[in-house]
């Protein structure tokens, strides 16, 4: 399976939100593209702020940017684990 071009991503990213607003997702194909699309993004900033990080020598001001990125990531989780840190 190859990768979608950038254009088709964008296409692909707006029909999914077309999808969402007319609630026409059955199968919940465009949520989870959406979904996927924005952790996939959260994601790379942590991978970013990774890399400036080692790139500067580990300075103290990238890594205070490295670890918010981190607790941005890990909070996509807690939202979905609510339950279980309830003991639900």
């Amino acid at each position: 399976m190859g990768k979608p071009s950038k254009i088709e991503l964008e296409q692909a990213l707006i029909k999914a939100g077309e999808m969402r607003e007319r609630s026409q997702d059955p199968d919940f194909i465009a949520k989870s593209l959406l979904s996927l699309n924005y952790r996939f993004d959260v994601w790379q900033k942590v991978v970013a702020a990774t890399k400036l990080y080692l790139h500067s020598g580990q300075d103290a001001t990238e890594h205070s940017r490295l670890i918010k990125t981190l607790r941005e990531a890990e909070k996509l989780d807690d939202i979905n684990h609510d339950d279980e840190r309830l003991g639900l």
